[in-house]
């Protein structure tokens, strides 16, 4: 990899490491737009000073646009999610690994 595709990588997870910012993303995932509140109340948990920051964020990344009907995200963003899809399916078997682990009898 080279050195600018390691500060790309770099400034990316920078953005996404930030508290909520994919949760913001993974909220707008189906493509249906969202005002503030029905954002906050599909993140949860997030206070309004940490969802308006994250939005300024995400827009000025180029990852998630106001429009006359709220909040959605770009086609950069939307590619993003795509890629991020297989979370998804991970989560799941994650989840049941861990339920399985907590299960079984300690050595």
């Amino acid at each position: 990899m080279s050195a600018k595709e390691n500060v790309a990588i770099g400034q990316l997870l920078e953005l996404l490491e930030s508290r909520y910012a994919l949760r913001v993303l993974w909220a707008l995932k189906d493509g249906h737009p969202q005002t503030f509140r029905l954002l906050q109340d599909s993140v949860g948990s997030i206070t309004p000073n940490t969802l308006n920051t994250r939005i300024k964020e995400l827009r000025a990344a180029g990852l998630m646009v106001h429009g006359g009907d709220g909040y959605t995200v770009t086609t950069l963003g939307a590619d993003l999610l795509k890629r991020l899809n297989d979370l998804q399916a991970f989560a799941g078997k994650w989840a049941t690994s861990q339920a399985k682990a907590a299960l079984a009898p300690a050595d």
